[in-house]
């Protein structure tokens, strides 16, 4: 199975923005720091994202990125695919030269898991994963672990 950090990143910064789109724009600083992702990283996947129309970018003060569809409109392939993420479970990447320059015997075996995967990862949406009482737990701890403002009152 070759899903990289690429993809699980891409969908797990989707998720994270899915989740805090009643928000508005959400910095990349901001998703980088909650999901302890590279800013950098962030930035390549996010160009990649709004190329294929997945997510917007606002500019200016309060800047960031919103989603450019609904939650339940995001299949996690779509992000996957978007970032140029192969979902492959042979080991010559799809192309048949895994034995010696010819197709193995379970070469496609190995290409039916792939598109099975594939076919799976279609049919989950950003909306549906927002659904799961896991995920919910997971944002709420989130929060709870963000440092909050210090709010000063005059006495």
């Amino acid at each position: 199975m070759r899903l990289t950090t690429k993809g699980r990143y891409a969908v797990t910064a989707m998720l994270d923005l899915a989740i805090r789109q009643n928000q508005g724009p959400l910095s990349l600083a901001d998703i980088s720091k909650r999901q302890e992702i590279s800013l950098s990283y962030l930035e390549q996947l996010f160009s990649r994202l709004r190329r294929q129309g997945l997510v917007k970018s606002v500019r200016g003060p309060g800047g960031g990125y919103l989603l450019n569809h609904a939650p339940a409109d995001i299949t996690v392939s779509a992000i996957i695919d978007a970032v140029n993420e192969s979902i492959d479970a042979t080991r010559c990447q799809g192309l048949g030269d895994c034995h010696h320059g010819d197709t193995c015997l379970t070469h496609h075996l190995w290409c039916d898991l792939s598109e099975a995967i594939h076919d799976f990862l279609d049919g989950i949406t950003l909306g549906e994963l927002l659904d799961r009482r896991e995920v919910q737990q997971v944002a709420q701890r989130q929060i709870d672990d963000t440092p909050q403002p210090l709010t000063i009152t005059s006495a």
